[in-house]
């Protein structure tokens, strides 16, 4: 018996060792935070070695998991009519709410999910759930967008799918078709999604062809630059759940079909290194000593090699292609950008792009909302039904749906 509280004794120790992360004081929910974070490395974990033993890719065992979990929960609604339908070749689900006899036209918002590129989909609870809860609190007609995903296609394709859904949504007939007021559309997005939102947005903006564009663009902790892996939030939030700074690095990585052996001298910023003639021209488009304001500078320094490897960007071109990294775009385009919000967390790798985009945008003349929250951590607003309900996901999601009603 004494062997076996022993051996239980013990193995608490150990499931306590792996859950516990030391949090900042600021988190909300830390506890169900850290075993949040413990599932997901768990599961990782697991993911890897069967990629290492060559049976199948990581990410796409990994999004087959979430998929599966997700199908434990099913979340439906009377009030909201869910189809799925295919906009120019790329899978999409609309959320409409009921028509109203005497109603005028809706507003729309185009939504991309997050998910590094790789994981998620249009259809899982978490997403379905967040875009339901959108069309009913907006009266919005939601086109949430599912393109594809790594590894099955890479850079540029996720950027060509989502344009593509967009500028098919954006057409007279096709809006005529949902009901939707061509002046009151925002294209939205989260973490990856909101890169993806970003790009879109950018790139519409310049096409002489439209006629009707976006009147908002919404990012959500937005990923908006593969050029510098040592802002203030970066050194920060290195080891933060649900990101640390080494998985947004694969993710990259994955993106764009980039080598792993890579990631050490990308963490190091030996890409963008002072001898790297291609990236000059952007360094000043990425300056975050003048981008962010002293609260987040706090005494970190930036890391600029000297001497990097220039190899890096002829490997990966894309690395400072405005594509995929919608914050070394130029002036000009920003410029031209729609009123925008931009949603960031404290406890997140990726606050100091959003803030950085945010600032650079309103350098360029453009209306922007920066909505920062010192409590929340990445990833946070789609978690909102149990078992991973946080208070921090209602308070972000309830924060950007009044934004949307009220600009909108």
């Amino acid at each position: 018996m004494r062997a076996a509280w022993v051996l239980l004794t013990a193995l608490a120790a150990l499931s306590a060792y792996y859950v516990y992360l030391p949090l900042p004081g600021t988190v909300s929910d830390p506890w169900k935070l850290m075993l949040l974070d413990a599932t997901f490395r768990a599961v990782q974990q697991t993911c890897h070695l069967i990629h290492y033993l060559r049976l199948s890719h990581h990410l796409i065992v990994l999004n087959y998991l979430i998929c599966t979990f997700d199908k434990l929960k099913s979340v439906s609604s009377e009030d909201i009519n869910i189809t799925d339908a295919v906009f120019d070749g790329v899978e999409v689900r609309v959320f409409e709410p009921p028509a109203k006899g005497d109603e005028e036209l809706k507003r729309s918002v185009v939504y991309i999910h997050g998910g590094g590129w790789a994981l998620a989909s249009a259809r899982t609870s978490l997403y379905n759930n967040l875009c339901r809860i959108m069309a009913e609190s907006l009266n919005a007609v939601v086109v949430s967008v599912e393109y594809r995903l790594v590894p099955e296609v890479c850079f540029p394709e996720q950027f060509h799918d989502a344009l593509r859904a967009t500028k098919y949504f954006l057409q007279p007939d096709v809006l005529a078709r949902y009901s939707v007021d061509p002046s009151r559309i925002a294209i939205s997005g989260d973490s990856a999604g909101g890169n993806l939102a970003a790009a879109v947005c950018q790139q519409l903006s310049k096409d002489e062809h439209l006629t009707i564009r976006p009147k908002l663009q919404a990012l959500i902790y937005p990923v908006l630059q593969a050029f510098d892996f040592n802002t203030p939030s970066y050194q920060q939030n290195m080891n933060m759940p649900v990101l640390p700074r080494y998985v947004m690095i694969n993710y990259w990585i994955d993106y764009f079909n980039g080598n792993y052996d890579l990631a050490h001298s990308l963490l190091i910023n030996n890409h963008t290194a002072l001898d790297v003639g291609q990236a000059l021209s952007f360094r000043g488009r990425l300056n975050w000593t003048s981008l962010l304001p002293s609260s987040f500078k706090k005494n970190y320094k930036p890391v600029i090699q000297t001497t990097g490897k220039a190899e890096i960007i002829q490997q990966i071109p894309a690395l400072l292609d405005v594509r995929a990294v919608p914050l070394l775009a130029e002036n000009e385009t920003l410029r031209l950008q729609p009123k925008t919000y931009i949603l960031t967390c404290e406890n997140d790798v990726l606050r100091d792009d959003g803030v950085m985009y945010a600032k650079r945008l309103e350098n360029a003349g453009v209306e922007v909302t920066l909505d920062h929250f010192d409590d929340c951590f990445h990833g946070c607003m789609i978690f909102t039904i149990w078992p991973t309900d946080f208070s921090a996901g209602i308070q972000t999601r309830n924060s950007y749906i009044k934004w949307l009603d009220e600009n909108l």
